[in-house]
């Protein structure tokens, strides 16, 4: 039942959010967001003590074709919604700091995108996930659409051509595995679209290695890993800056997550297949996004071939197929959450403030804004993988995963340590520390509203960084899991 109010009430107060206007829309927004992190910091206690099963809810929704509303919550799906829940409210509020036209349809579709979000998170049915997969990419195509820059309509367009030719592509190889199934247990439906029903499938080597990339499509766009991430540049620029964090932040995770719960176990055969053109691939990613990063002169740009670098790398630790890669890249993806909606935030509070993100035009800003200047240097510390942030522990279990694979290949990988330390700090260094520019005398410093944003993420990276076993001892039987039937 839990599950279920953690599911709808975001969507609840999407629809009332449509009936609000003013100051109010922006309470029922925020209020509903901290009330679904509350929800989700209490999930976590109780499945410490009650396990899995607690929230496990299992509805026929389409009997006749053995079509379930199933959700429920493991370790890996839990510290997702966590995630999700936890970054929301931060974005709300980050939100606030500019006047939206139609605040209350912008801040509707935000809460709309996290019941799709958490509906990817917990389905246990294969169209279920499929469904709540398409629900969240609606809402991001008009925030981003409605609200974003002046090119906004072709990037956007591009963005949604992509994410729907990879989810129908996935959706293909769904109806192909729901046709190979059997009735499930006291159903009438000829065949079965539950998850533990493909898990049990007895495919052949070539089937599988044709279904892998099927599926595999989807989360490779959504990630995205090279080369099919031409997207993700110019929409992480152009969307509004709420938009591009719910991007970067959590919806990018999707693709790591769908990769671990639905494509590793159900077809590994294919996965032994495909394993090592998938890691170059992830590591031509690695290298192409920083050395391109460095180039860059926009500090959204900038992040945004930064984000598709680590992305890189946790896509060659899931691909590892150890126990310390997976474990590497579920603490990362908190890690990297944390620390790109940081970057994204600091990319806005300057922009806001100058009116520009183009690097050259910036410098001298750390004068006027000591607490600007420590927020940005501690998100941009971890994103290089300082030890004792989150950033490095899941850097380094990723690392050592493609090492146990591959030595060279996980040489080559963590060059992206390296990489990230030259585009970063150099940035950090011309926007902040460089010589003075026009608004080196008039920008001020963060408000105390925006270092309220900025705290609990600097709590969790420090949190992440110097007690990851609070989140691995979570992970670590759902990833032992995935393994196990990986290796079956």
């Amino acid at each position: 039942m839990l599950t279920a109010v953690l599911l709808f009430l975001p969507l609840a107060a999407a629809l009332l959010l449509l009936f609000v206007k003013g100051a109010a829309a922006r309470a029922l927004a925020f209020g509903a967001s901290l009330l679904e992190f509350a929800l989700a910091a209490y999930a976590a206690f109780a499945f410490k003590t009650h396990g899995s099963e607690a929230f496990n809810l299992n509805y026929n929704w389409i009997p006749s074709a053995g079509i379930n509303f199933h959700i429920g919550l493991d370790g890996l799906s839990l510290l997702l919604v966590l995630l999700t829940t936890f970054l929301v409210p931060l974005i709300l509020l980050s939100a606030f700091k500019r006047d939206y036209d139609n605040p209350s349809t912008f801040y509707a579709l935000i809460l709309f995108m996290q019941t799709g979000l958490l509906g990817v998170f917990t389905s246990l049915d294969a169209f279920l996930f499929y469904f709540f997969w398409e629900v969240a990419l609606i809402p991001i195509y008009f925030l981003a659409g409605a609200w974003g820059g002046e090119r906004r309509v072709a990037v956007t367009l591009k963005f949604f051509l992509y994410t729907v030719v990879g989810s129908l592509l996935m959706l293909a190889g769904f109806v192909y595995l729901y046709l190979q199934t059997g009735p499930a247990a006291g159903s009438l439906a000829q065949h079965s679209s539950e998850l533990s029903a493909f898990y049990n499938l007895k495919l052949s080597s070539s089937e599988q290695s044709w279904l892998f990339w099927l599926i595999f499509a989807a989360f490779a766009v959504k990630m995205p890993i090279f080369p099919f991430h031409t997207w993700q540049p110019d929409t992480y620029t152009e969307a509004p800056a709420p938009a591009t964090m719910l991007l970067s932040g959590i919806m990018l995770k999707m693709g790591i997550y769908g990769t671990m719960r639905w494509l590793l176990p159900v077809v590994p055969l294919g996965v032994s297949q495909w394993q090592k053109p998938v890691i170059i691939l992830s590591v031509i990613g690695i290298i192409y996004g920083a050395i391109i990063a460095i180039r860059q002169r926009d500090v959204k740009r900038l992040i945004a071939y930064s984000s598709l670098s680590h992305v890189g790398l946790m896509a060659a630790g899931v691909f590892s197929l150890t126990q310390i890669g997976m474990q590497g890249a579920v603490i990362q993806m908190l890690a990297h959450g944390v620390n790109v909606v940081g970057m994204f935030l600091v990319a806005d509070a300057i922009e806001r403030r100058t009116g520009t993100r183009y690097i050259p035009d910036l410098g001298g800003l750390t004068r006027r804004t000591p607490l600007l200047s420590v927020c940005f240097l501690i998100m941009l510390l971890s994103t290089v993988a300082l030890p004792l942030t989150g950033g490095f522990v899941g850097e380094f279990l990723l690392l050592e995963g493609v090492f146990q694979y591959n030595a060279w290949v996980g040489a080559v990988a963590g060059l992206t340590i390296i990489f990230s330390a030259v585009y970063l700090l150099r940035m950090f260094q011309r926007v902040m520390l460089g010589p003075d520019s026009s608004f080196s005398e008039t920008i001020t410093d963060l408000t105390g509203g925006e270092l309220l944003i900025f705290v609990p993420l600097i709590a969790l990276v420090f949190w992440i960084g110097l007690f990851p076993n609070t989140f691995l001892h979570i992970s670590e039987p759902a990833v032992t899991n995935i393994l196990g039937l990986v290796g079956r």
